[in-house]
């Protein structure tokens, strides 16, 4: 007879069951689309986690292997309806814009900690939100309630919080990549230009005439030249309490996971590039995801999306214009990742006490 070794007792029913004592319950709302199934497939991966439910009208009672393919032999879970969840103790919600204020009461009644990857509580004016979203916020008084999912801008906030907004992917790329800049009013706040180049994953997984191969392949396509909803992001994070403009511009082009902002910025005084350098470290030097890129040589001088693609990273590199004023920031991630699923990750782990990479420790891949 084998001995039993003190290793086995503490790998019995007993341990077991305070690991999964330890465990967050943790739900989906509106999994079956791209940000829904890489929240999934990061949950899946969290030690802290315990996946209990996912729900898609669309594929209800389906494996949910058959929306996300690579998620095989990762699950067993399948589909359920939204009217079928059972309280947990986080809800994440990835519903289409417009949906998830309309049934907030439900959801608040099913767990105690929400994180709303749609639009709907990323800003926290009614004004505003009409102004870029074209129509009024259906739950006005409670926009205050929900903080701006940025960690690297709202970690304490984050930390003490119950509702968290996930940012916008544009917005994210562009607030990290000029931020430092605009709090220490280094820059003239009325001539900000950003262009983004972005993925057709940004447009999420529903077909349409712009997504169809013979249409969308080999493109460079202008779809929001001005007026992008994302600038009411960028406003509100940037203005500091001052007016401000930003000229802002997307692009589509052929790629499909990844943005990456080309931000103009106009210095209201002298600055070398060393300086540069120094503002950057003071601001995100201890910062776990974003990394300064600027290389003097090799093909990967300044942050490229392919590097990032299913990272929670976002780099920043810069430019200074010899004999003018203007900066050239360039700020990337992944629209999925940081953009989306993994900053709302990195703000679950902030909110309940987790380190704060936890599940996001992929490097990315090259070549």
């Amino acid at each position: 007879m084998r001995r039993r070794r003190e290793s086995d007792e503490r790998d019995g029913p007993e341990r077991t069951g305070a690991a999964v004592a330890e465990k967050l319950k943790v739900s989906i709302v509106g999994a079956s689309g791209y940000t829904g199934g890489e929240l999934l497939r990061l949950l899946l991966g969290h030690s802290r986690v315990e996946v209990c439910e996912v729900t898609s009208e669309r594929f209800a009672g389906k494996f949910v292997f058959k929306a996300h393919p690579n998620l095989r032999k990762q699950t067993q879970l399948r589909f359920r309806r939204m009217d079928e969840l059972k309280p947990c103790d986080v809800l994440f919600l990835c519903l289409p814009h417009g949906q998830a204020m309309e049934r907030i009461d439900s959801f608040r009644e099913l767990a105690p900690k929400l994180i709303d990857l749609s639009a709907d509580f990323r800003l926290n004016d009614p004004e505003e939100y009409q102004r870029w979203y074209g129509k009024p916020h259906a739950r006005p008084e409670l926009m205050k309630e929900f903080v701006y999912g940025v960690p690297e801008l709202h970690r304490e906030e984050i930390s003490g919080a119950s509702f968290v907004t996930g940012a916008g992917c544009n917005a994210t790329a562009t607030i990290l990549g000029v931020y430092p800049f605009f709090k220490q009013g280094l820059v003239d706040r009325e001539r900000t230009v950003v262009e983004v180049k972005v993925g057709s994953s940004e447009g999420g997984n529903a077909a349409s005439d712009a997504s169809h191969h013979p249409e969308r392949s080999g493109a460079v396509r202008s779809f929001m030249p001005t007026l992008h909803r994302h600038c009411g992001e960028i406003y509100q994070e940037l203005a500091f309490g001052d007016p401000m403009r930003v000229y802002f511009s997307a692009t589509s082009i052929e790629m499909v996971r990844g943005v990456l902002a080309t931000c103009h910025l106009f210095l209201r005084e002298p600055l070398e590039e060393k300086d540069v350098w120094k503002l950057y470290r003071e601001a995100y030097g201890k910062e776990p995801f974003i990394r300064i890129v600027k290389e003097a040589d090799g093909i990967y001088r300044y942050p490229e999306p392919k590097l990032l693609s299913g990272t929670n990273y976002c780099d920043i590199g810069f430019q200074k214009e010899k004999g003018s004023e203007r900066l050239v920031v360039l700020s990337a991630l992944d629209n999925l990742m940081k953009g989306a699923s993994g900053q709302a990750v990195q703000a679950f782990n902030l909110m309940n006490g987790f380190e704060e990479s936890q599940g996001l420790e992929f490097p990315g891949l090259h070549p």
